[in-house]
């Protein structure tokens, strides 16, 4: 779970890193009012914002995981092992339930790769779009030019 850095900082206090007073100074100067708290709730919700207006802009935690490099490697190895087995039964006659097999794990594997590609790697950015009024002009007949060819 994703923490602020308020909520960072009263666990470090909570547990004994941070002083009261240090964190304190450090919040120091913050105010943080009720109409402003407002605002920043409602921006992009219940008030209408100008088109390509960001919202939301947060990037995804970064892939430097170990857990998410082992899945990718995991991932890719056994993508080249399910399609390079596939290949070989296509060469070799195998029947069309075999190779359905070979082809349903390398998607499997190739969608499991994606859901943490979009859960862990890509930048998670919430842009607001309006749709625009579409309006097409009448076509001047003066203006229609006649080719021959």
């Amino acid at each position: 779970m994703k923490q602020d850095v308020v909520t960072k900082m009263l666990r470090q206090v909570a547990s004994g890193e941070v002083s009261v007073e240090d964190a304190r100074a450090a919040l120091e100067g913050v105010e943080l009012d009720e109409s402003t708290y407002e605002s920043a709730i409602d921006h992009g919700v219940f008030n209408r914002v100008e088109p390509g207006t960001i919202v939301r802009a947060s990037l995804a935690k970064s892939s430097t995981s170990a857990l998410v490099v082992l899945t990718i490697l995991w991932g890719l190895g056994w993508t080249l092992y399910w399609a390079g087995s596939m290949m070989y039964g296509l060469f070799n006659g195998w029947n069309q339930q075999q190779l359905s097999f070979h082809l349903g794990m390398v998607m499997i594997t190739l969608i499991i790769m994606g859901v943490l590609y979009l859960k862990w790697i890509a930048p998670d950015v919430v842009i607001v779009k309006h749709r625009r009024k579409k309006y097409a002009p009448p076509k001047d007949p003066d203006s229609w030019h006649k080719y021959e060819v």
